[in-house]
């Protein structure tokens, strides 16, 4: 059997299935329970279901307390959890302003620069190589959350500096890391967007930082995360009032050691048919070789990503982080090339920087 229940301009429903077997005094309980929480309750009963169907303010059902009713068996709340981050909440797609660079809406954000920002020259030749194969936003790590201790952390503000001149000098906007929320205030003044990695996105005291700063962040999926986990964690920077906030799928943890992790391509049009937020790849930490970058970073194109992430040295053998999945420049502006070319089968663009600028 099937029920409708329909919106009202009051609230949205929860649906409670109640237990095979159910009394008609449990049946009374729950409805009297129900509408002493100030909600109206609709009592359908088919032939092996009974079900209450709960009309109200959303925000004020106590979803928990409701499990906890003698005969009631699930709760099923209609609205996704991550109200906010919701296409159904939010049907008009977000785009994301980054400096002069859009993402979302055809734009598409075409990031790169190596793991860890280093010394200035490279910084600056990096940055040089990446603007001229057609990346529109620039990246670098000052702050590295690192699997071991004794491994290198980055170098604070003073790498902040180095990657806030490198960008300046070839106009792009630039994106850094940001791990701890007494530092969020710092990155902000150097960098056009913040990065929440892998291993912060459930970290919800800095999640909530970075949603008061107002800056545009860009939320990588952590590495055992769900799709929903990672809705809930934008949803915790959403409810700060910031809408500038676009996602990554960068892969997840699996069981084979061939790849660094899982690229979960169909992530990306599933994230687009439950949130208005862009959502980009990152080939790079998704597979940690660098042959296998070309091909993902087409695959996440073709499947519907607003952009695509990747890490660039001109020197991978010294790279104080991650220099085995980086692309040599030559080779990233090679993809870049094909990028563009099914960036317009797909009827999108490469958001475009200043034509004027030095490259």
């Amino acid at each position: 059997m099937v029920f409708f229940f329909l919106r009202c301009d009051y609230g949205l429903p929860v649906i409670l299935i109640l237990k095979n077997g159910v009394s008609d005094q449990q049946i009374d309980h729950v409805i009297d329970r129900v509408e002493s929480l100030d909600l109206k309750a609709h009592l359908s009963r088919g032939t092996f279901r009974t079900i209450v169907g709960i009309i109200g303010d959303e925000t004020e059902i106590p979803i928990d307390s409701l499990r906890a009713i003698v005969g009631v068996e699930q709760v099923i709340p209609v609205l996704p959890p991550y109200k906010l981050a919701s296409l159904e909440a939010h049907p008009q797609r977000s785009v994301v302003q980054v400096g002069e660079v859009k993402i979302g809406g055809g734009s598409l954000a075409m990031i790169a620069g190596p793991c860890s920002v280093e010394e200035p020259e490279r910084m600056e030749h990096l940055a040089k190589s990446a603007r001229q194969a057609g990346a529109n936003i620039f990246r670098g790590g000052a702050y590295k959350p690192r699997t071991s201790p004794y491994d290198f952390q980055g170098l604070g503000e003073e790498g902040l500096k180095i990657l806030r001149a490198a960008g300046d000098k070839y106009a792009m906007p630039v994106v850094t890391e940001v791990t701890d929320p007494r530092n969020v205030e710092l990155v902000t003044r150097y960098a056009d967007m913040l990065q929440v990695g892998a291993r912060n996105m459930q970290n919800f005291v800095l999640l909530t930082e970075v949603g008061k700063s107002g800056h545009p962040v860009l939320l990588k999926r952590g590495m055992s995360a769900t799709v929903q986990d990672l809705l809930m964690s934008a949803e915790y920077i959403l409810s700060q009032g910031n809408s500038q906030v676009v996602l990554c799928e960068r892969g997840i943890k699996g069981f084979d050691t061939m790849t660094r992790n899982v690229f979960d391509i169909a992530a990306v049009p599933l994230l687009a048919s439950l949130t208005h937020l862009p959502v980009i790849v990152d080939p790079s930490h998704a597979t940690g070789r660098p042959h296998l970058i070309p091909a993902c970073a087409l695959a996440g194109l073709a499947a519907g990503a607003d952009g695509v992430h990747i890490e660039i040295h001109d020197q991978p053998e010294v790279a104080r982080s991650d220099g085995p999945q980086a692309l040599l420049p030559q080779q990233y502006a090679d993809l870049a090339e094909k990028m563009r070319q099914l960036a317009a089968l797909l009827g999108k663009h490469i958001s475009p920087l200043n034509a004027e600028a030095l490259i």
